[in-house]
């Protein structure tokens, strides 16, 4: 596939890696020379310095055959007009935009192909603030994700010392929970993935991905850690737009506070939220935190766009009392070496923004994609289409299904029906299949498995 990358920022830059590893055809533009310089000769792509939003900028980087525009440049409206000159020009099939502002995301048919036309909408802050959200309903999950409209839910946490599960196979978890059906899709130990078998033992410290439907979640997760109450106390470091949305979901159910540095800010933000108490100050003031009885607080979530003063106000809340820590880190690379320690759980907003990504490049009829593992992994949601002569999975029970090394499915979403895979579940054409792939290299495997073959009308 030829896809044209507008911006080499860190969403820019990483969806170049993740896309360069599956022989793509990538060309990423930005007026950054020196980022170029660094994604060339990491990834050896092709690189064009210019202006996204120019006509021979976007000429040269290929625009009349390319398959699809990505553009994620810093600013909405270079975004919105490469996406317009795009279709206007090079009439360029699939356009991706990233767009921030409220402003435009509130027009109602701005973005409609007879208008500006941008075929998906990417908001970060908003595929942000989903992801925090779910994981402050979930109390004690490390990843919380949603397929098929939020039937199926596929949840990553820790299995701890005194659970019940830990030093029992899995064989034992389904005897265990005769009337909850759940799958363990992966687990990691010591950062090293494992496929799961009926006769794996669960060990403390284990990182443990298992699927079930929504309404057994809560069930299955006081089985691998303990049961921990729901979070009503939330105190929130940094109003920018993440920050407010997040309040504004929460504060008519929970006590939220909200600790913002701008007083311009903490002025825009007691206009707009209802319930919030906004402060002014640092988020890393001692006094502060210990004056706003900071020990109180179920989760203290940092939010601001520093990653230093996002890790240093969480380090001082969580030694102050706070009894869970929830950190922003744009640097991916910090992710994994700050989570388990003080901080309970790092959340990285570009590996979250890619999979949202991701769904519209894969091939074959996916309708979902979570990346995971800094994208050494994903979770994916493909539909079945065919019959048994045209396709490689439908009419064929889960366990005769020839699935690529390191994959597992973890369940099959049949109209509103939710089934947990076993070896003699039989996909059917139109099922939702949730996937967990280990080893990226094979998604072009998965990919394949999931096209129709010629024979089929």
């Amino acid at each position: 596939m030829k896809i044209i990358i507008l911006g080499a920022g860190q969403v820019g830059g990483t969806l170049a890696e993740h896309l360069a590893r599956e022989e793509n055809d990538i060309t990423v533009v930005d007026t950054n020379a020196n980022k170029l310089r660094e994604l060339h000769t990491k990834l050896d792509i092709r690189t064009v310095t210019g202006a996204a939003s120019y006509p021979m900028v976007l000429r040269q980087a290929g625009c009349e055959d390319a398959d699809l525009l990505i553009a994620v440049t810093s600013a909405d409206e270079i975004n919105m007009i490469a996406c317009q000159i795009a279709h206007t020009l090079f009439r360029t099939p699939t356009k991706i935009a990233r767009v921030r502002a409220t402003a435009y995301l509130t027009r109602k048919g701005l973005f409609a192909h007879e208008a500006i036309p941008i075929d998906v909408l990417i908001s970060p802050e908003q595929v942000v603030t989903e992801h925090i959200r779910r994981l402050i309903e979930h109390p004690g999950a490390l990843q919380v994700m949603e397929f098929a409209d939020g039937a199926v839910q596929l949840v990553a946490v820790k299995a701890v010392y005194g659970g019940p599960m830990v030093g029992q196979n899995l064989a034992f978890l389904r005897r265990h929970m005769p009337n909850v059906d759940t799958r363990v899709a992966a687990i990691y130990r010591r950062d090293r993935p494992i496929i799961p078998q009926g006769d794996t033992v669960i060990e403390a410290e284990d990182e443990v991905f298992f699927i079930a439907a929504r309404r057994d979640i809560r069930t299955v997760m006081s089985e691998l850690n303990r049961v921990e109450r729901n979070f009503r106390h939330v105190v929130i470091a940094g109003g920018g737009n993440i920050g407010e949305r997040l309040a504004d979901y929460l504060e008519h159910t929970h006590q939220v506070k909200i600790i913002e540095y701008s007083l311009e800010r903490c002025t825009h933000l007691s206009e707009r939220l209802d319930r919030t108490v906004v402060l002014h100050g640092s988020a890393t003031s001692k006094s502060l935190l210990e004056e706003e009885n900071v020990q109180e607080c179920d989760i203290f979530c940092a939010l601001t766009n520093d990653d230093e003063v996002n890790i240093m106000s969480s380090l001082l809340a969580k030694r102050l009392g706070a009894k869970k820590v929830l950190t922003l880190i744009n640097n991916a690379a910090y992710v994994d070496l700050v989570q388990g320690g003080d901080i309970d759980i790092a959340i990285s907003p570009q590996q979250a923004t890619i999979g949202s990504l991701l769904t519209h490049v894969r091939r074959g009829d996916i309708v979902n994609v979570h990346s995971l593992r800094r994208g050494a992994a994903e979770a994916i949601e493909a539909i079945a289409h065919g019959d048994k002569q045209s396709s490689r999975v439908v009419g064929r029970p889960i366990g005769g299904i020839d699935l690529p090394e390191g994959t597992t499915i973890g369940a099959i979403v049949r109209g509103k029906q939710v089934l947990i895979a076993h070896d003699d579940v039989v996909v059917e054409s139109g099922d939702h299949v949730i996937l967990f792939v280990i080893d990226k290299r094979r998604i072009r495997d998965v990919e394949r498995l999931f096209q129709v073959g010629l024979t089929f009308f």
